[in-house]
């Protein structure tokens, strides 16, 4: 997470929106090398250093067969997959760490009053984020293209809590996600204001597997609750802790990504990248 791989991030997002803009005609490497002010020779070395593999390689990740083929696979229930998960021995163990405790009525009571928020600026594969944590877990974190905009936000959501800029372990730990290297990882807690349904619809989120897709109504049918998509997709775009609790991953049925709050090029570079490690896994 140095500053040359957040440079990368950039012109890689760049290349990602040309792609999609320009997606049906199929843009060559040295179109695409040429958008983002680079040889062919050089972007191609900067994306596999990136992503683990080739442009090419990437693209065939982000398209709607793949998601598709993805979807059709899910024979077994988030949750089989996540046993499976669990037993398998890979990095796609790290959601496996995650766990989601709710914050008491009287915890946020009068907009977090009596919560003490420690919060921070990383660099992150996606490009910048905040991350906050009270003594019990991460409470947020997310993407912003703008410091001052990403503090306000954070602050709206715990409008009378004492803040503090400060790293603690707790952040460190989250922090340990986006280094590939989950051996090291001891469990992450959550600390999140939420009601019951935005709780299980976050829970049922870490069951998805990294590098696997799937749907608002398999979300639904996961947490018994087969008519209420339209709920799902609201709890899901009121995630608070992005990339922890992977809204990523769930996606439209016939494929399309659909949105994400910290925007959908974005949200193509992350499941491109999770689908890009598992295949350096295999």
């Amino acid at each position: 997470m140095n500053e040359s791989q957040y440079i990368n991030y950039q012109r890689i997002a760049e290349a990602i929106n040309y792609i999609q803009e320009n997606f049906k005609r199929q843009p060559s490497l040295e179109e695409i090398a040429e958008q983002v002010h680079l040889s062919p020779f050089h972007f191609q070395r900067m994306f596999s250093e990136w992503a683990g593999v080739s442009p090419k390689k990437f693209m065939q990740f982000l398209s709607v067969e793949y998601a598709k083929q993805l979807l059709q696979g899910m024979e077994a229930t988030l949750f089989e997959a996540a046993q499976e998960t669990g037993l398998s021995g890979t990095g796609r163990l790290h959601d496996l760490f995650v766990k989601i405790e709710g914050m008491t009525p009287g915890e946020f009571k009068n907009g977090g009053e009596k919560l003490q928020i420690n919060y921070s600026f990383a660099e992150s594969p996606f490009g910048e984020i905040i991350v906050a944590s009270t003594s019990k877990g991460i409470c947020h974190l997310a993407f912003f293209s703008d410091r001052n905009e990403g503090e306000t936000t954070m602050k709206a959501r715990f409008p009378n809590a004492s803040y503090h800029q400060l790293v603690d372990s707790i952040q460190q730990e989250a922090l340990f996600i986006f280094q590939h290297d989950w051996n090291k990882l001891n469990q992450i807690k959550l600390h999140l204001h939420g009601t019951p349904f935005q709780l299980k619809v976050w829970d049922a989120l870490l069951r998805i597997p990294m590098g696997n897709l799937t749907t608002y109504g398999s979300i639904a049918g996961e947490i018994e609750k087969p008519k209420a998509s339209r709920a799902i997709g609201t709890a899901i775009g009121s995630n608070p802790v992005a990339f922890l609790i992977p809204c990523h991953r769930v996606i439209q049925s016939s494929g399309k990504l659909g949105g994400y709050m910290w925007g959908t090029t974005r949200k193509s570079a992350i499941i491109g990248w999770e689908a890009a490690q598992l295949n350096a896994e295999h």
